[in-house]
């Protein structure tokens, strides 16, 4: 099995650890992983401002550095759904379509691909699950819980794998965290206030670490836990998944 590790250009920045998590996590489940060196954005950012026509050196690097690869992993619902979705090439679409069918979300790809059924991670603590728009709505990582239909997440399948870790059960578990790209910085305001509201539901019920598939997410909420100078934490999935 051939497996590219997409790690998207803000993780690579301010969340290093999540991506390291990904890549040990990989290899203790006997995954040979490679990580193209030049790999840079997606694109995601400037589609989401309405710049998707400029987006195309972006989507020519990404099909030269993950075209050869049998899976495409990445620790980022958003960025997945963005490849998914958004990458073309009028020069290499044959290329781009294959790579459009191969790219995974960690969680997905250990659950859909792997089919991991245990994990000998161990976090004795109260955690609090936030279901990102993008994982949630748009790649189907779980089940929106409005709906009449039999119930899933694949973050909380793997999450009861770990040893101690204790779920917290939220008054809105399917609540938008106000990050949305961009949105956070056209419409601030509203932008807070959802994540003031995502941020309570989780502390209120005695969570003590906030995790997501989306890193992007987190990295919101985390600014208002810090404003608020609360001790509540916020952890990428993979990194739970990967504790000992």
């Amino acid at each position: 099995m051939n497996v590219g590790l997409f790690i998207p250009c803000y993780i690579d920045q301010f969340y290093p650890n999540a991506a390291i998590a990904t890549l040990n996590l990989l290899s203790k489940l006997g995954i040979t992983v490679k990580y193209p060196v030049n790999q840079t954005c997606c694109g995601q950012p400037m589609a989401n401002s309405g710049f998707e026509h400029l987006t195309q050196g972006c989507n020519e690097l990404f099909i030269d550095n993950f075209a050869e690869f049998d899976y495409i992993v990445s620790p980022s619902g958003s960025c997945v759904l963005h490849i998914k979705d958004h990458l073309h090439s009028p020069t290499a679409e044959e290329k781009a379509s294959g790579i459009r069918k191969k790219v995974y979300e960690l969680t997905e790809f250990l659950t859909d691909v792997l089919k991991v059924d245990k994990l000998s991670a161990r976090f004795p603590h109260k955690v609090g699950v936030h279901q990102s728009c993008h994982g949630q709505r748009g790649l189907m990582l779980a089940q929106m819980t409005e709906l009449v239909a039999a119930p899933f997440s694949k973050p909380l399948q793997l999450l009861k794998m770990v040893e101690g870790l204790e779920l917290v059960e939220l008054s809105r578990p399917d609540e938008c965290c106000g990050f949305g790209g961009t949105f956070c910085v056209a419409e601030e305001a509203v932008s807070v206030k959802m994540g003031k509201d995502r941020v309570a539901d989780h502390v209120n019920h005695g969570a003590e670490y906030i995790t997501a598939a989306d890193m992007s997410c987190l990295m919101h909420m985390e600014g208002i836990l810090r404003r608020q100078n609360s001790k509540v934490k916020v952890l990428h999935i993979a990194e739970i998944l990967n504790a000992e």
